[in-house]
This record gives structure tokens, sequence and C-alpha cells, in this order.
């Protein structure tokens, strides 16, 4: 299919690359696991600036990472953390395309950077020189393809040491190489090299005019079947140029191809900004569930920890909010140890016997009658002495108390005094789950509480972008652009929002993921609040307080993990 004159693209010898290289902690990527970055800035085979520096990941550098990079935590301790870094790398690389040797990994590390930092992450073009070598190299040619193996085949005038500038600049001579072998099967623009890389159908190319009339502006975009049914839906920054993408073969999914060989048609919403975007994603991945959406097939259940009403209740894990429930937790599996640990804490029966109250001072449970029963209920407590049990538990759900927190603390260090270290992990691991769950219970709630919040953040060109939210729900979205008076458009949001009225539940009836998003999106630096109708606030006997023993937790399961 001839290329019209707007797809004819940018010429190679035009296009500046910037070639990355990270050292990392050796975990999987989180936003404080980079430890070295080295950048070299390239354009017609000219070298136009040079990226380095280590960083400080913040926590202790693994034995074996230090074997194999040189890079220890003392050479680290005084380097800048990535927060402070990432402002200088994304400026040294804006407009170019990111090139990497096994690029998923590099840009992995470097998308949760920036999001776990608050930095929007550009979404470059991305060469990955690997997946290059593999699609020119003849097997014969080489035995393999680490970096190292195709630097000495190109003859590379830097070889790699596992240290981000020389593994960089070695990257540098690879890319050259692989450029000068597909210049002979007439790549010569970046459009036809990212169309290169991957195996591209002639179906998938013939179906790039789906994307002719898209607008390039943030949204939701949705492919479409023979039958109007909808197949796919995804988010945006630019619906025209994402879109495009489907039909160049970059996503080399085996079911996203046969999504777009059906596809006959694209539709899309535009929207104000990236979070009213992926709200609508939600929404409307709830409503049509397509068939190519892996959350469509596996949607995010929510799981609840909740008493049961019975004279003697016991903790149970539902499907359904409802006032008094303890949630919301992202797998079954995860609430049944929260409840588990709720339960060992507090002296609450685990047994599933239905014990009805028939006196002031006597349980009619056969199984306690036989001798066959270990819960706190079955040696003849009364439902008073019962209480103070569930009165723990109630207190923990709404945030007035957290005793039971500390009755499950005591339990792990006890076992770790008596020595029973392999127990006092299991169970500190246990806490933490309970504990991430109360902490995301109550600041899910605390939002959903609040009828009406006003966020503005910061657009990045001197603008802002302002999100409506009501009981835990996005109401309205839209945007003041740099020069226009931000508070009449706030107003103007304000008086176009939906009408949200509250439900049952600690959620008030908003979805926990819809909640959660816009939590994130507010937590986020650089977020203000506009006005809120009545104060937000997450409760004071919360799980917020133990933050600094979860940090602890983390570092300690993650160094036991590498052991």
């Amino acid at each position: 299919m001839q290329l019209t004159f707007d797809e004819l693209g940018t010429p190679l010898r035009d296009t500046t690359f910037v070639i990355v290289d990270l050292e990392t902690t050796g975990a999987p990527p989180a936003p404080d696991g980079i430890t070295e970055i080295g950048a070299v800035k390239v354009r017609g085979g000219e070298v136009l600036g040079e990226f380095a520096t280590l960083v400080d990941p913040g926590s202790v550098i693994p034995p074996q990472i230090v074997a194999l990079t040189g890079i220890t935590t003392a050479m680290v301790r005084a380097a800048p953390r990535i927060q402070e870094v990432l402002p200088a790398f994304l400026e040294f690389a804006a407009g170019s395309v990111l090139v990497a040797h096994n690029a998923g990994f590099d840009v992995g590390f470097l998308r949760t950077a920036c999001q776990g930092h608050g930095y929007a992450w550009p979404r470059p073009p991305v060469v990955c020189t690997l997946r290059l070598a593999r699609r020119v190299l003849a097997g014969q040619e080489t035995r393999g393809f680490r970096l190292a193996t195709l630097a000495r085949l190109f003859g590379a005038a830097t070889m790699p040491t596992h240290r981000a500038l020389d593994d960089a600049r070695a990257t540098v001579d690879v890319l050259h190489a692989l450029l000068e072998r597909v210049g002979s099967v007439g790549v010569h623009s970046l459009e036809e090299l990212l169309d290169y890389l991957p195996e591209v159908t002639p179906a998938q190319r013939r179906k790039r005019g789906l994307a002719a009339n898209l607008p390039e502006r943030p949204g939701v975009y949705l492919f479409r079947g023979p039958g109007d049914e909808v197949l796919y839906v995804g988010t945006a920054r630019n619906l025209r140029r994402r879109v495009r993408q489907y039909f160049t073969g970059s996503d080399t999914r085996g079911r996203i191809r046969e999504m777009v060989g059906l596809a006959e048609r694209v539709d899309s919403v535009e929207c104000a900004h990236a979070l009213e975007a992926q709200v609508r994603e939600l929404r409307l991945l709830a409503a049509h569930r397509p068939a190519y959406n892996r959350r469509s097939k596996n949607p995010r259940k929510a799981w609840w920890v909740a008493l049961t009403d019975e004279p003697f209740p016991r903790l149970s894990v539902v499907r359904q909010p409802r006032d008094g429930v303890l949630g919301p937790f992202t797998s079954q599996a995860r609430a049944k140890v929260a409840a588990d640990t709720l339960a060992g804490a507090t002296g609450l029966r685990t047994c599933t016997q239905r014990i009805p109250a028939t006196g002031a001072d006597a349980t009619p449970c056969v199984l306690a009658e036989l001798g066959r029963c270990g819960a706190p209920c079955a040696g003849r407590q009364t439902v008073e002495q019962y209480a103070p049990a569930v009165r723990q538990i109630a207190d923990l759900i709404v945030g007035t108390d957290n005793a039971a927190l500390h009755a499950a603390n005591r339990q792990v260090e006890q076992l770790a005094t008596g020595q029973h270290f392999e127990q006092a992990a299991r169970r500190r691991d246990e806490l933490a789950t309970l504990l991430r769950g109360v902490e995301r219970a109550h600041r899910l709630a605390a939002l959903a509480a609040v009828p009406e919040l006003i966020g503005a953040a910061p657009d990045g060109a001197g603008g802002w972008e302002f999100a409506v939210i009501r009981y835990g729900r996005l109401a309205s979205a839209g945007v003041a652009r740099r020069g226009v008076a931000p508070m009449p458009v706030v107003d103007a949001l304000v008086a176009s929002a939906e009408t949200v009225l509250p439900g049952p539940g600690p959620l008030r009836g908003a979805g926990a993921e819809e909640t959660g998003l816009l939590l994130r999106w507010l937590i986020q630096p650089g977020v203000r609040l506009v006005r809120t109708e009545v104060p937000w606030a997450e409760p004071a006997h919360g799980a917020g307080g133990w933050r600094p023993w979860l940090e602890r937790v983390a570092t300690a399961s993650t160094l036991e993990h590498v052991g």
C-alpha cells in the first residue's frame, strides 16, 4: 500500500535517538529501583550529548547486583534520588526516540519511576536493539543477541561493562550497524523502522484509514466489529497517534492482531484530560465487557470482610459491600488473610457454626458440648463477655481505634522473641496484608464520604486540569489553559457536573476502582484542592501511623526474597 505524503515520516538521518541504559537494584520495576542512568543523544551518526549519573535507590543494593555492576551502597549514598534526576533526564530525552537493548526492561523502570514520583511519562517512540537484531541478523551470523555479543560482532568502540554509560555507548554502535542493515531493505524513515520491527500483516496495513479522522486529543477509543459490537476499549493522550499504532504492528499480542482483523471502525470519546479518559474507560469496560480486553474477561473483583449477623459473630468474606464492612480487597485470598489475622488478634471465633444466644450464661453449641471446639465462645462465654472482641473489629473498621492491630503485632513480636522466626515472618506478612487493606479501606471511604471536592493538577504548560468529585465518583472534568482565568472554569464545571446520590456501603455506592483512581490522582505531587464541601480527612486511628512499619516490612521481605 503506497504511503501518502503525510505518512512518509521522518528520515532516519534526521531522527534524534537517545540511547539509554540503566543499572538497577535487580528487583521488578519499582519507583526507586534505579541505581545509575547513562544515555547518549545522537542524530545522523553524530553524538549530540551524554547524560550520566548514579542514583540513590534509598535501600541496600543486594550483594549479587554489587558483584555484577560494581555499584555499592556506599557509592550511591551521596547521589541524588530518582525524583531529582528524572526532570533532567526527561528534558535531555524530550522529543527523541528512546533506544535500549531489551528496551522493555529499561523503559519499564523509567515509566514506573515517573508514575511513582508524579511525573508524566511522555510515551516516546521506542526502538529495542535486541528485537531489531533478532529481526535483522541471520542465525549463522551470531551465537546470541546479548549486547556484548553484538558489540563484538560489529566492532563497537566501547565494550559493555555493566555500567550504564559504557553500555549506552556500546548500544549506539550496535544501533548504527543495524540501521545500515535495514537500509538495504528499504527502511529509511522512523515510521518505516517502527513498522519493520514487528511483523505487520497486510490486513493491519489496509486498516490504517480507520484512524484518519480521529482527533489528536486525549480520550477513549472503541474498536467495533462487524455487528457494531465493542471489541476493545483503550485510552490515549493522542487518540489518532495511539490508534494508528495498532496498524503498524507495534503490539505483537496475538489477540490484539485478531481484534484488529475483525475491526470495522473506531469510535472515540474526547476527554478533557487523562484522568477523565481513565474513568470513562473503566465505565465503558463495565458497560460493554469487550471480548478483547483482559480486564473484561478477568474483571477486578472487590472482596469485603464483614461480621456475621448473630449473637456470637465471626468474620466472613463477602462480595457485596454494606455498611460496617472492611475493604475492598483486590482478591478473595487477601480478604481471607485479613479476616483470619483479625480473628486471631481479637479472639473472635472462626468456626462456621450458627450459634444463637439462649440465656445469660450458656451457649448451646453441640461441638462445645462434645469438647470438639476451641473457639472463644465454646468456653461458655456470654454474649457480653464476647462483645469486646466484636467491638475491637467494629472500631477498626470505622477508624476510631486500632487496638486489634497492636494485638496482632504483639503476637508477631512474641513469636520472634521465642525464636520462632518462620512463624513470625509469616504472621508479619499476614499483618502487612491486613494493614494495607485497612489503609486502603479508610482512604477510599474518606474520599467517598465527601459530597463534593474539586481538585486541580498542573497541565505542564502553565494551565490547570480540573476534576469535580462527588461521593468518590468523577462528576465533571475540564481544563483552563495558560492565560485563562481558572475560577470561572471551575464554576462552569460545578454547574454542569453530574448529580451523584450517595448509595449504601462504605464507598457510598461508588466503584472501588474509580474511587481508587481518583484518590491516586489527588495525592500526586502538585495537585491542589480548590475547595471541598466538607473536610476530607482520614481516621486518626487508622493504619496511617503504620506506614513506617509497612516500609520496613517491605524492605525485609525483599531482602528475604533476594537471599
